[in-house]
């Protein structure tokens, strides 16, 4: 796994002249120091109200995900951007160093990662109020430029009455089968940086895909990016910026459409 992101982050360099600062600004993340907490992140002392779930950005491609009931999962879980809590529930890809860890938290309950050596990843999980299911996809292999199929996931989190949906690294648009396997989803997780997964007319057109209520862009790395991606959403989801990198939301509040864009990178 090591040699693989050797060899992404060599690749990754040649794309560095199309894709401008994106994945420059990605190495400071994947070399800084292992396991630190993302400072912005001061969670509620009180868990979200029945009925609702509490997001909290952590950074990068990270969120924590809270329940009425005290469950919390981490998406994307890595060595070197974590959230304030242990989880209860991590899941995990495999892009690069910044989305899955060598070393979990042993206090974690469940680690779910998003592949499977051998096979394609398979979770169905209930823990308290939250239920978790992956749905398998299609990633480059930096490492001998071909597809591995499958080798990567769709995490959807059930939580508070809200079906949420975390992309993870996404490479490609999505199928009618992974739609059907999806289920409605009211809130997506995608990353928008235009380069290293799906361009951002990519990104865009997977949204319309799934016709979520809410679009929480992630893995963006700078605030050039992410305000081009709000450019190009203008029109079809309304721009909203928060103060705060947590929220809570449920099935009242939820907008009609919105892109709700959370401090942090």
């Amino acid at each position: 796994m090591k040699r693989a992101f050797g060899v992404f982050l060599a690749g990754a360099a040649a794309l560095l002249a199309a894709a401008g600062t994106a994945f420059a600004m990605c190495a400071p993340v994947a070399e800084g120091p292992r396991a630190r907490a993302w400072p912005a992140v001061d969670l509620p002392a009180e868990l979200p109200p029945r009925g609702s779930v509490e997001i909290s950005y952590v950074g990068h491609s990270t969120f924590l995900i809270r329940t009425p009931g005290g469950v919390s999962a981490a998406t994307d879980y890595n060595d070197h951007v974590r959230p304030p809590v242990t989880p209860t529930i991590a899941t995990m890809n495999r892009a690069h160093s910044t989305h899955f860890s060598h070393a979990p938290d042993p206090g974690i309950k469940h680690v779910l990662p998003g592949w499977k050596e051998g096979g394609v990843a398979e979770h169905n999980l209930a823990e308290g109020d939250m239920k978790v299911f992956n749905v398998p996809t299609n990633i480059r292999n930096w490492e001998d430029r071909t597809t591995d199929y499958g080798g990567n996931s769709i995490f959807v989190f059930e939580a508070g009455g809200l079906c949420i949906a975390h992309l993870g690294h996404l490479h490609h648009t999505l199928t009618q089968e992974h739609l059907r396997r999806m289920g409605p989803i009211d809130i997506v997780m995608i990353a928008v940086d235009g380069s290293v997964t799906l361009t951002q007319e990519g990104a865009l057109e997977v949204v319309e895909q799934i016709k979520p209520k809410v679009v929480i862009p992630m893995h963006f790395f700078s605030e050039v990016t992410l305000e081009r991606f709000a450019t190009l959403f203008a029109g079809r989801y309304p721009a909203k910026r928060s103060e705060s990198p947590t929220v809570i939301l449920s099935r009242a509040s939820l907008p009609d459409r919105q892109l709700l864009m959370l401090p942090g990178h």
